[in-house]
């Protein structure tokens, strides 16, 4: 088949989990027409304005901005100054699609999801949302009505979006995401200077990273590692808190942190799923479908502070079925590595798991979605 050059805008970002789909999705459609002219749209001094530009793609920013639930001082101004920003990012919205001209606009969530999709349709723009959660957020169930097409990445997910609309896809994920071989696994090993006799634990708080995750690493460690002998660790700790860790970690008694590497990012997310025997990690839509795609046994800690508490019914669906552990926020700090360490020592759960979150994993996301632009565009 052959697909004629398109002019597309992608809209969304605020974390990796937004921003990855998004560029897969671009480079999907890149990869079905070379020619095909993409334009990102993000929020102002959010992540996607440094990431979308790495991968090699233009964007814009708006000033848009989420409601602050803690109301501290800072807080409180911000939220007064909110109702401005949305209507400047609704009036910039609108100028960027008129000097554009695109076929076709792309919702992936986030900040500046909203004002692009609603400017977009509201100029009778042929537009899809991509929802990555398992419960739909509010703006999304709003914005079902006005688009065109909305790919899910759970099944039922009827029950939020007209049914004639409704296409299950799955998550775009990062390229390179499988199941390790054993030379895989062994090259892996090479990478990160690991033992291939032992066993290997990921501990991945998301872009940002995890406090939660992070203080109950650092507790474990203070414990004197319990049935952690034999573990080796690759822990990915968060730019936010990568300078309290480092401290952390030069504070410690000698020897107490051999074979834990520590860092803010991973950009070798491939090899560090070959390296792992069991991943801990949030339930961010992003995570979850990578993990289902590498078919790795994971022990999920949903965080408490997201909209509509979409991290742990995103984790529920994949418990529900064998698939996955969890493990509350409230109760990490005293059974998340207690967990982790009889997980990694049981080979019968770990294959157990593994078997259960293999038929999970949807590798083509990214081209069903591109498909669906097509055809609406």
């Amino acid at each position: 088949m052959t697909y004629r050059k398109l002019r597309v805008i992608v809209s969304g970002g605020g974390t990796g989990g937004h921003i990855f789909p998004a560029i897969s999705i671009a480079d999907k459609l890149r990869e079905l027409n070379p020619e095909t002219e993409i334009l990102f749209v993000g929020a102002e001094g959010r992540m996607e304005m440094e990431k979308v530009p790495a991968a090699g793609y233009r964007i814009v920013g708006l000033p848009v901005a989420g409601l602050q639930r803690k109301l501290t001082p800072a807080n409180i101004l911000s939220n007064l100054k909110l109702p401005f920003k949305v209507l400047e990012s609704l009036r910039r919205a609108g100028r960027i699609i008129r000097e554009f001209k695109p076929d076709l606009v792309i919702g992936v969530g986030g900040y500046a999801s909203a004002p692009l999709l609603w400017k977009a349709t509201s100029m009778k723009i042929p537009s899809l949302i991509q929802e990555q959660n398992s419960f739909a957020g509010l703006t999304n169930r709003t914005l079902a009505k006005k688009v065109d097409c909305i790919c899910t990445a759970y099944e039922g997910m009827e029950r939020f979006f007209p049914a004639s609309k409704t296409v299950l896809s799955g998550n775009p994920i990062r390229s390179g995401i499988h199941p390790a071989s054993p030379r895989e696994r062994l090259e892996a090993m090479e990478f990160y200077g690991f033992d291939p006799s032992k066993k290997h634990l990921l501990v991945i708080g998301g872009s940002l990273g995890s406090g939660t995750l992070n203080e109950a690493m650092k507790g474990w460690i203070r414990r004197g590692r319990p049935m952690g002998e034999d573990v080796e660790v690759l822990w990915q700790c968060g730019r936010h808190y990568i300078k309290g860790v480092d401290e952390f970690m030069a504070g410690c008694p000698s020897g107490s942190t051999q074979g834990i590497i520590h860092t803010d990012f991973i950009a070798r997310m491939d090899l560090a799923y070959a390296a792992a025997d069991v991943v801990i990690s949030r339930s961010g839509a992003s995570s979850i479908s990578e993990l289902c795609v590498a078919r790795k046994a994971c022990i999920f800690v949903p965080s408490p502070n997201v909209a509509e508490d979409h991290q742990r019914h995103n984790a529920m669906a994949l418990v529900s079925k064998g698939a996955a552990l969890m493990v509350s926020d409230a109760d990490a700090g005293s059974q998340l590595l207690d967990t982790a360490m009889e997980l990694i020592h049981s080979s019968e759960k770990i294959a157990s798991i593994e078997e259960h979150i293999a038929p999970l994993g949807m590798p083509d996301a990214a081209l069903t979605i591109a498909v669906q632009a097509y055809r609406i565009a």
